[in-house]
């Protein structure tokens, strides 16, 4: 399974790409698209999406329609 290791001692699946990586690339590149904060995280494009999508749903980040393009940024 990619994006998830097993904790040896508790069994439980960690996230390899925590929410906390989201945001500081955000905080580095400001608004950016999904392929650049996937570049910068290190994961795959649908998973940055699958990310962004939550947190922006938590209301920590933002996204915007720009022509073709979804641009996200921290929400205020």
């Amino acid at each position: 399974m990619g994006g998830r290791d097993r904790d040896e001692e508790s069994g439980k699946f960690t996230e390899s790409y925590p929410p906390k990586d989201f945001l500081q690339a955000l905080d580095e590149l400001g608004s950016a698209g999904t392929t650049d904060i996937a570049d910068l995280v290190g994961c795959d494009r649908r998973t940055a999406y699958l990310k962004l999508q939550s947190l922006e749903k938590e209301g920590k980040v933002q996204s915007q329609k720009v022509g073709n393009a979804l641009l996200w940024e921290l929400s205020d």
